[in-house]
C-alpha cells in the first residue's frame, strides 16, 4: 500500500517590537499564528522576536525567508519614526522602499472622508519594498504587504487578524498534521524509557510526552502527531502496550 501524500509547507514568524521585548506589550499574535497555521496544513517551525533595529530586522528576515517557505511578521508598518519594517524588508530584498500609490490614494481618500488632514507620519503607512502586493486590512485601513515569500502585517492583535485571513487564503498549504492522544497515569520517570524506544521505531510520527500534576501524583498526556492517520494509530497501539507492560511491573514490585 502506498503512503498517502504528506506534502510540508513551513513558516517562520518574526515579531518587531523594543515593546515585546521590554514586556511593555505582551505578543498576542503567535499564539493565533500558530492554531491557524496548524489547521491550514502549515507547520510554525520557527519564532523570532527582535527590536526595532534596521540590522536585526534585515539579518532575521534574511535568515527565515530562506529557510521556510513563508515568513510572517508583525509589528513596525505605523506611522511613528520607529516603524522601520517596510524598510527593513526593502533593504533585505535588495529593492527600494517608497509610497506604493495604490496605498497613497487609498489612504488619501480614507483620512479626507473623514476629515483630517493625510500627513507626513500617515503617509508613511503607505510606503512598501518596489514589487509588493497589498495584504488588505478591512480594519483600520492602511494595508500590509506580500513582498516574495514575506508577509508583513500590523502589530494590533485585530488588526493582524483580519490581515492573516486575507494571506492565508491565497497561500499553497501541506497536508494538515493529524494528532491522537493517550492518557498515561505514570509520570514520566515511569515511562522515559520505554516511550524513547517507541519513538524511534516510529520515525513517521513526533510522540510528546506532557506531564500533569494533580497536587498529590504526577500523570502524562501522551499525544501523537503525524500525517499519516495509519502510522499514527500504530504509534498508539504501542504506547497503549508499553503502558499495560509498565503497570504490570510496577504492581508486580508493589507486591
Amino acid at each position: 500500500m502506498s503512503k498517502p501524500d504528506t506534502r510540508t509547507v513551513t513558516a517562520a514568524a518574526l515579531a518587531i517590537g523594543d515593546e515585546l521585548l521590554s514586556g511593555r506589550t505582551k505578543d498576542k499574535n503567535i499564539g493565533h499564528l500558530a492554531e491557524l497555521l496548524t489547521a491550514a496544513g502549515i507547520d510554525l517551525e520557527e519564532v523570532r522576536i527582535v527590536p526595532d533595529d534596521h540590522e536585526r530586522i534585515v539579518e532575521a528576515l534574511n535568515a527565515l525567508r530562506r529557510r521556510y517557505d513563508h515568513v510572517f511578521t508583525s509589528g513596525g508598518i505605523g506611522p511613528t519614526h520607529d516603524d522601520i519594517t517596510a524598510d527593513a524588508v526593502a533593504a533585505a530584498f535588495g529593492v527600494a522602499c517608497d509610497y506604493d500609490p495604490d496605498a497613497l490614494a487609498l489612504l488619501g481618500a480614507h483620512y479626507a472622508e473623514r476629515g483630517l488632514e493625510f500627513t507626513d507620519a500617515r503617509r508613511r503607512m503607505a510606503r512598501m519594498p518596489l514589487g509588493s502586493r497589498h495584504i488588505d486590512n478591512p480594519v483600520s485601513l492602511a494595508p500590509g504587504f506580500t513582498t516574495g515569500n514575506v508577509h508583513v502585517m500590523a502589530g494590533v492583535p485585530s488588526v493582524f487578524q483580519a490581515m492573516l485571513d486575507n494571506v492565508l487564503p491565497t497561500l499553497e498549504t501541506g497536508t494538515k498534521v493529524l494528532s491522537d492522544k493517550v492518557s498515561c497515569p505514570f509520570g514520566e520517570g515511569d515511562i522515559g524509557d520505554p516511550l524513547s524506544v517507541i519513538a524511534k521505531a516510529h520515525p513517521d510520527v513526533n510522540i510528546g510526552s506532557y506531564p500533569r500534576f494533580s497536587g498529590t501524583k504526577f500523570s502524562t498526556e501522551i499525544v501523537i502527531r503525524g500525517r499519516d492517520p495509519l502510522a499514527i494509530n500504530a504509534a498508539k497501539l504501542d504506547v497503549e502496550a508499553m503502558l499495560t507492560s509498565v503497570a504490570t511491573k510496577l504492581d508486580a514490585a508493589a507486591q
